[in-house]
Formats: structure tokens, sequence, C-alpha cells
């Protein structure tokens, strides 16, 4: 109950917080005309409403899409990423995020973290009740039990989390790039994006939030890479070129 009304919170507010913590700025039609017939272009492809759309002011190249479902999305881009690629690598970009809306993502990590909340506290509680609730019939043997539950659980919750969000990443990929048929506009945006996030990461921020976005913004050690929220961006971009090689096997055998 304390995991689902926490995640509820931030279901319904997260957005909110998360606009409010990058600083950032919510933009007419006429501060970014670019940005804008991109978003619409896409939008009208997937038959969804416009979301809202919003700048982070940051030369870190980068973009997400966050809100509860399609009717109070927000589609947020780095002033960097609108420097750093092209109109077609950001209109795969924008598939991908978009793909996220419509999927209600935020919904889906939002149950997954709640399940992982619930499995924490499950075995705090365990902990707790077999440490001071057990009288007298506890040995040796309870103890290492209690203590392997009490490290292993919440790794494990973690883990399942962290799953989820790097398959939800693979499919928003997937279905970005079969909406605007070519898989290398957004395999090309990944690759300039991977490696300017790594020579200048965000500054600003909280790492909490990096599943948000479609590269990691923030860097850190393997320990860091072993609890990514993303799959490795070199994987997600042969997946692509994969597609696309698919795509033009399609076509020559239609041509045939």
């Amino acid at each position: 109950m304390i995991a689902g009304l926490m995640n509820a919170i931030a279901y319904f507010f997260s957005a909110k917080i998360v606009l409010w913590s990058y600083h950032v700025k919510v933009v007419g039609e006429a501060e970014a005309p670019r940005l804008f017939k991109i978003v619409r272009k896409v939008a009208e492809m997937d038959n969804l409403p416009m979301p809202q759309i919003a700048i982070i002011p940051t030369d870190t190249p980068n973009a997400f899409a966050t809100g509860r479902n399609p009717k109070h999305a927000t589609v947020a881009a780095t002033e960097g990423i609108l420097k750093l690629l092209s109109d077609d690598e950001m209109t795969g970009v924008i598939a991908h995020e978009m793909s996220h809306v419509k999927d209600r993502d935020i919904l889906v990590m939002s149950v997954a973290a709640t399940l992982a909340g619930a499995i924490s506290f499950a075995s705090r509680m365990f902990v707790w009740g077999t440490l001071f609730g057990g009288g007298g019939n506890r040995n040796n043997n309870n103890l290492i039990i209690v203590l392997l539950v009490a490290i292993t659980a919440p790794i494990a919750a973690l883990l399942l989390q962290l799953a989820v969000s790097r398959s939800r990443e693979y499919k928003a990929d997937y279905e970005g790039a079969i909406l605007t048929g070519k898989p290398l506009w957004l395999a090309a945006a990944l690759q300039k994006l991977e490696i300017q996030n790594k020579a200048r990461p965000m500054r600003r921020g909280n790492p909490a939030t990096s599943s948000l976005f479609i590269v990691n913004p923030f860097r850190g050690g393997a320990l860091t890479t072993l609890f990514s929220t993303h799959p490795p961006t070199q994987q997600r971009i042969a997946r692509l070129e994969a597609m696309a090689s698919d795509f033009t096997g399609v076509g020559e055998r239609i041509r045939r």
C-alpha cells in the first residue's frame, strides 16, 4: 500500500516535478518552429494528440517525453540536440519519444516501481519481524537467511525494474523506426547522442530520472553501467541497422 501510494503520487505529479527540476521552458510554435513541425508531423503519423513542447536549457544533446497519457504528454528537447541533429535524425528521436507516449510507458514504469517497492518493503518487514518477533527460536541459520533476504530481495526488485525499463527502450526504438520507415534515422541520432553525452554529460539533474531520456545523460563507472536504465547504445544501433536491412530486402523482393 505504501509503495502504491508513493508511485501513484509520482504517476500524477512526476511530469511537473521533472520539468521543474530541469528548469524546462514550455514554448509556443513561434519560439521553436522547427521542433513543432517535426513533433506535429510525427503525432499526425501516429494519430496522437499534439503534446506540449518544451526546451531544456543545456548544451548536452538529449530529449525525453513525460506525462501520464497522450492527452497530458510533454516532449522536451535540449538546446544541444536541436543544434546537433538533422531534421531526419530529430524525426527518428521524436518518433521514439512519441512511442513512449502512445504505449503509456509512464504507467508501465509506475507499476514496475510499485512492484519493486512492495518487494523491498516486504523484505524489510520479514527481516525486522524475524529479528524482533521470533522470541528464542532464532539461530545462526535463520540469521543467515534473513541477511540473504535483506540483501538480495531489494537488488532483485531493482533489477526487475531496470529490465522493464530497458525493454521499453527497445520497444520504443522499434515502434519509432516502424512509424518513420527509416530505422537509420534513429540509428544515426543515437550514435551522435552517445558520443556527445559521454563527452559532456549533463551537470544538473538527478540520475534517478535518467530513464526518461533517450540516452543516459549521466555517466558513472562499471557499477552504474551494470544497473543501467538503458540498453547498450551499440546494441540498439545494431538492431536498427538490422531492421533497415530487412526493409531493404523486402523492397527488393517486391520490385522483383
